[in-house]
């Protein structure tokens, strides 16, 4: 019998987009009976003030497979950024893990076992619900396929840190980076 899919906790990351409309995604997709589901549940079961944790639908009432947690790293405030966490974001990451099992990075016959936590960022700028939930989708599969092919790889880690640090937040200078 072949060892069953994320036999230990598979991590991933990915950002796509410029701007208060980019996705950024931090996956985890483990077994129930695991570690995975012990953060799962009690992430779920322990929400704190404006960070409510909630299951991932493709529709209402249809919990995207692997059961999916949809953990806000912003508190949604405003009309549009509680319609692009709860709607938009949340239907991207749902289209994203459901890409991610049709195209077999997580085999489909495995999906009921495993559950993923997600840790999603909205900016609470966003402007576009449309281009928030493609960029979603694009960062939730990315997250996933990172996770399941174990990118980026070390020697990939330091060559960009041989470039050094950049985020869309901050980029420091030669002069700051210089040892």
């Amino acid at each position: 019998m072949p060892s069953p899919f994320a036999p230990t906790a598979l991590i991933g990351e990915s950002f796509v987009g410029e701007g208060a409309d980019a996705a950024h995604t931090n996956i985890v997709i483990g077994r129930k009976g695991g570690p995975v589901e012990t953060a799962w549940a009690t992430a779920l079961a322990t929400p704190s003030a404006g960070h409510v944790p909630f299951m991932t639908v493709v529709r209402p009432s249809v919990p995207v497979k692997p059961l999916t947690l949809f953990v806000a790293k912003a508190a949604a405030e405003g009309e549009l950024h509680q319609r692009a966490t709860w709607g938009a974001a949340q239907a991207g990451l749902a289209q994203g893990v459901a890409d991610a099992v049709d195209d077999g990075l997580i085999p489909a016959e495995e999906a009921d076992d495993l559950l993923i936590i997600a840790a999603v960022w909205v900016n609470p700028a966003v402007g576009d619900l449309d281009v928030s939930f493609r960029n979603q989708r694009a960062a939730a599969y990315g997250a996933v396929r990172a996770a399941v092919t174990g990118t980026p790889t070390v020697f990939d880690v330091q060559a960009a840190a041989k470039e050094g640090p950049a985020n869309p937040f901050y980029t420091p200078t030669a002069e700051v980076l210089a040892r």
